[in-house]
């Protein structure tokens, strides 16, 4: 491959990063305007909701704008029905055994369960829930899947096997073949959406598990978008993913009080 286009490439997905990082980040700038006291007094979803609104309007404005001057789609519409239902089937059973798998783990490792991190009122309880099914993965797959891989792959193009046996093999048959380059990038751009940076001074501060597992679903949400042509699919699993989380933890929470 020639310097000039490796240089084009890197400096690409270098511009990429800085967007998708910097926008939720302004974001999150913009949430802090707000006094949400009055409606959630404990900051269980209305910070993180105005935060999630505010930055896919900022994409969804950029992608139209991009559809409008060029031939390039981001997935609006319902794309390949019958790849996408698959993946969400597929993704909906094997979400949920990870789930159950993961807390029996933590449960003989540590001998308690993770609790809900807000107190567990009606008002908490549905704004929370509320978010997560309707903002958090349409917000999210808006910007690191149809937005992300879509222009990422103007440039970054080629794919990236899992070989013929061992781990390799066992991680592209899980993905029904090979992880193209644009979904592996934005996945590992999706895992550091999840760490926590500050400028003045600089540190990072994350959950290496949290990221870990962002990235492997990251992959999984880019398979179904690649292959449905469309973010809706994506969508729908990121939510249901989030909902189960914050449900068993919400039912754990009970159980721990």
């Amino acid at each position: 491959m020639p310097i000039s286009k490796t240089i084009k490439q890197v400096l690409w997905v270098l511009f990429l990063t800085v967007l998708l990082l910097g926008v939720p980040r302004l974001a999150g700038t913009f949430a802090d305007l707000f006094d949400y006291t009055a409606v959630d007094p404990d900051g269980a979803f209305m910070w993180i909701s105005v935060h999630h609104i505010a930055q896919a309007v900022v994409f969804l404005i950029l992608m139209l704008a991009i559809s409008k001057v060029s031939a390039i789609r981001f997935g609006f519409g319902w794309g390949d029905r019958k790849e996408g239902w698959f993946y969400v089937r597929l993704f909906m059973l094997i979400y949920i055994g990870f789930v159950v798998v993961q807390r029996l783990i933590i449960l003989i490792l540590t001998g308690s369960l993770p609790v809900f991190w807000h107190p567990l009122t009606a008002r908490n309880i549905i704004g929370h829930l509320g978010f997560q099914l309707l903002l958090s993965g349409s917000s999210e797959e808006l910007i690191f899947r149809a937005f992300a891989i879509t222009m990422l792959g103007l440039v970054v193009r080629g794919a990236v096997s899992g070989g013929d046996k061992g781990i390799g093999k066992a991680i592209a048959t899980m993905f029904g073949g090979n992880i193209s380059a644009a979904n592996l990038i934005a996945a590992v751009i999706f895992g550091l959406a999840h760490v926590r940076f500050t400028a003045a001074p600089f540190s990072a501060s994350f959950d290496m598990g949290q990221v870990v597992v962002a990235m492997i679903l990251g992959l999984f949400y880019g398979v179904c978008y690649e292959r449905s042509e469309s973010m809706i699919y994506p969508m729908i699993m990121h939510s249901y993913s989030n909902v189960v989380v914050v449900s068993v933890a919400i039912v754990t929470g009970f159980i721990a009080g």
